[in-house]
């Protein structure tokens, strides 16, 4: 794994052993994802939800995001986005890490009036439809702001448009062989 990207291009990651369950997004998902993105992340709040190794964040700073914060519930993959976070002298106002599941973040991040530019959810594929919930209720209470984004990572045939409130609306959709990253905005 490395950065595909902005400052830290070509810099490598920390990524999971074997056996550990996790599955990092792919390197080339993630430069189309953040090539479709653009400018838009700079100066950003990002929201790495379900977070794994932290390499979705650590791209988005590595392109411009001013801050992330790191969602993820297992103990063993905090210590991974920390290491991570560690070979890039990240301080806690670039970076912060919440070890809770997804929903209860949300809930500690509200209480504290946060706010966010973009959300990307990456959660397990058995519970894919959890992360179209967490981003679901960011665009509900307000935490993701007017004119977020939210990037949605799950299996290539998930209904997803079909488990979207009305108010949401896919507004991009990139394929690849066994996953997809949907971005979805709330409509107008």
């Amino acid at each position: 794994m490395r950065i595909t990207g902005g400052e830290w291009r070509s810099r490598r990651l920390q990524g999971p052993g074997k056996g550990t369950g996790l599955r990092p997004t792919p390197d080339s998902m993630r430069e189309r994802a953040f090539a479709v993105l653009g400018d838009r992340v700079t100066d950003t709040r990002f929201l790495d939800l379900f977070a794994g190794t932290g390499a979705v964040g650590l791209e988005a700073l590595s392109r411009g995001a001013r801050s992330v914060v790191f969602v993820e519930r297992h103990r063993s993959s905090a210590h991974l986005i920390e290491k991570n976070c560690a070979s890039f002298d990240l301080t806690a106002d670039r970076a912060e890490l919440i070890v809770r599941p997804a929903v209860v973040a949300i809930t500690q991040l509200r209480a504290r009036s946060d706010g966010f530019d973009i959300a990307w959810a990456d959660p397990p594929f058995e519970i894919w439809n959890e992360g179209i919930e967490v981003l679901t209720q960011l665009f509900e209470t307000g935490l993701l702001g007017d004119g977020g984004m939210a990037y949605l990572e799950c299996p290539s045939k998930a209904d997803v448009a079909g488990s979207l409130p009305p108010d949401l609306e896919i507004v991009r959709d990139l394929t690849g062989s066994a996953s997809r990253v949907v971005m979805i905005e709330k409509r107008p």
